[in-house]
């Protein structure tokens, strides 16, 4: 093979014939959910029956969360200003960052580091709040307590992912209330980063699980904007206030 030539271990395409990880596509069309698909691309081998539910909620529980999350305000403005739908949706995947939609990455990472030097829930959020730093995946500007957290990890243990970064991520929350005026209850985020560094994804794929979940919400949401809302509508806050100089003349020349 040329040096030039690009390699992957992914997918083998050729003249009528296409194999995801060596698996043959229109078997995998019969055979495989898209969640086990997903667990398949990304992780090299199929998952086993556990893995594959696990996969599926997962999925499930990150599709969308309403009108106001900057992803769907910014897909449904850019629909609204006469746009395509891929153009609409692209424009919901690029507001997914750091602040949105990245806390399963830097939760995850920072529980798996955790449980491979052994550190404990009080001396994590003791270097945490020595640095002025907050701990992602826990708070939501919502839910007093995510209903859809407790949904997963009910069904960790159902399929026997319960394990030391499941019981980091609980008692970081325990840790993080202890005492404290504020509910910070373990979000989405939170336990889905949890659950992935039980079933040994690497924390580099945490946005990526975000993104596969949030797209189909994308989705329906653009398309809900382009057959039921006239074009150039107000999104979000329907005021301003002008907060810059006051009024005043350019100086005579």
């Amino acid at each position: 093979m040329s040096e030039a030539n690009w390699t992957t271990s992914i997918t083998k395409t050729a003249a009528g014939e296409l194999r995801v990880r060596g698996y043959e596509i229109t078997a995998m069309i019969r055979q495989l959910t898209f969640a086990q698909t997903v667990f398949l691309i990304l992780k090299g081998e199929l998952p086993s029956a556990a893995e594959a539910r696990m996969m599926e909620g997962m999925l499930v529980s990150s599709i969308d969360h309403g009108i106001t999350p900057p992803s769907n305000l910014a897909a449904r403005t850019v629909m609204s200003g006469g746009n395509s739908l891929n153009a609409a949706v692209a424009a919901g995947v690029l507001t997914i960052g750091d602040s949105h939609g990245g806390a399963i990455e830097q939760c995850a990472k920072i529980l798996q580091e955790a449980v491979a030097q052994g550190e404990d829930a009080p001396t994590l959020v003791t270097r945490f709040k020595a640095a002025g730093k907050r701990i992602p995946g826990y708070g939501h500007r919502i839910h007093a307590r995510d209903p859809r957290s407790s949904a997963l990890f009910t069904l960790a243990d159902e399929c026997g992912f319960t394990g030391p970064h499941i019981r980091l991520a609980a008692a970081l929350m325990e840790e993080l209330e202890r005492g404290g005026t504020h509910k910070l209850p373990l979000n989405v985020d939170g336990a889905i980063a949890a659950i992935i560094s039980e079933m040994g994804f690497d924390w580099r794929l945490g946005k990526g699980f975000f993104l596969i979940a949030r797209v189909p919400g994308l989705v329906a949401h653009v398309f809900e904007e382009w057959t039921t809302q006239k074009p150039m509508r107000k999104l979000g806050p329907l005021g301003g206030e002008y907060a810059g100089p006051a009024d005043r003349e350019l100086p005579l020349v």
